[in-house]
């Protein structure tokens, strides 16, 4: 009688998952070797080729189509045991990335909430670029990932679409000069648009401010030296959205999408997926002081 083993089963399908086995090891915290013996492995249990490694990227034969179903539902029915048996399921880390801008004002709630409900399972943030994250994602070195994109590919679900805003000091007038003053941050996806958009309108400008920190952006904004832009709804309590009127152009809008939730396969990962998904479909209005400095 032979026997499958559910540690090599769930390595298969990560690969399948993952479309690779350098993600699978990244999303398994397992070595590249340690994935491609185990697949050895298991086609040697089956005697039959279950990935077929002839072209650029790994892609299932009909024999490895065919186990994948199986494979799912005995990796989930084993969980489902050890959880119920043991109550030791709900137990580990999930890695969550996302972009500087849109952490407040949802983040700290989902991490309260989830925090709450699944107290033994460690969530660490990463706050980082669009860019930075999703190269991060594909090495398998983060679980799940938010990132704002002005569209969207068949890897990530998109949880919303909100307009870029101009963001200044309240009462400022610094939207009044010209050129205009800019503050961005370096490797800020937006800022190529804003600029386009600008020079669409023939708006001199200068970029009074290139950083890395956040936080001297919002400074610069805040003492009205320079103005912003931020995803409707994200900006803090001490700058508000410039009502300029038509002097300034609309910007476009942009997607808050979620890479992750449907490749590992983990419940867990797909409950943190889900208050994610309710955080973003809410969040209309900015915190208010009191909450943001309690957040």
């Amino acid at each position: 009688m032979r026997n499958l083993d559910i540690t090599t089963l769930r390595s298969f399908v990560a690969v399948a998952d993952n479309g690779g086995v350098t993600r699978a090891a990244g999303f398994l915290h397992l070595t590249q070797s340690a994935v491609s013996m185990q697949l050895k492995r298991l086609e040697e249990l089956l005697g039959q080729q279950l990935l077929d490694r002839s072209g650029r990227t790994i892609a299932l034969t009909a024999s490895g189509e065919q186990l994948l179903a199986y494979a799912r539902r005995m990796v989930k029915l084993n969980d489902e045991v050890i959880g119920r048996l043991t109550d030791q399921v709900y137990e580990g880390e999930i890695v969550l990335g996302v972009p500087h801008d849109i952490v407040y004002p949802a983040i700290p709630q989902v991490l309260q909430r989830f925090n709450a409900a699944y107290p033994r399972v460690k969530v660490q943030l990463i706050s980082s670029y669009t860019r930075q994250l999703k190269d991060q994602f594909s090495k398998g070195e983060i679980d799940l990932i938010l990132t704002t994109e002005s569209s969207s590919d068949g890897d990530s679900e998109v949880l919303a679409k909100r307009p870029l805003r101009w963001i200044g000091a309240p009462n400022g007038s610094a939207w009044r000069q010209r050129p205009l003053p800019l503050a961005f941050c370096r490797f800020c996806t937006f800022r190529p648009k804003v600029v386009a958009e600008l020079d669409e309108m023939d708006i001199a400008w200068d970029l009074v401010v290139e950083t890395e920190s956040d936080r001297t952006v919002e400074a610069t904004v805040a003492a009205d030296l320079a103005i912003h832009t931020m995803i409707e709804g994200m900006e803090p309590p001490h700058l508000v959205q410039i009502d300029h009127g038509g002097v300034l152009p609309d910007l476009p809008v942009q997607m808050i999408n979620l890479y992750g939730a449907e490749v590992t396969g983990s419940h867990i990962v797909g409950e943190l997926s889900g208050y994610l998904r309710q955080a973003f479909s809410t969040v209309s209005t900015p915190l208010t002081a009191s909450q943001w400095h309690a957040a």
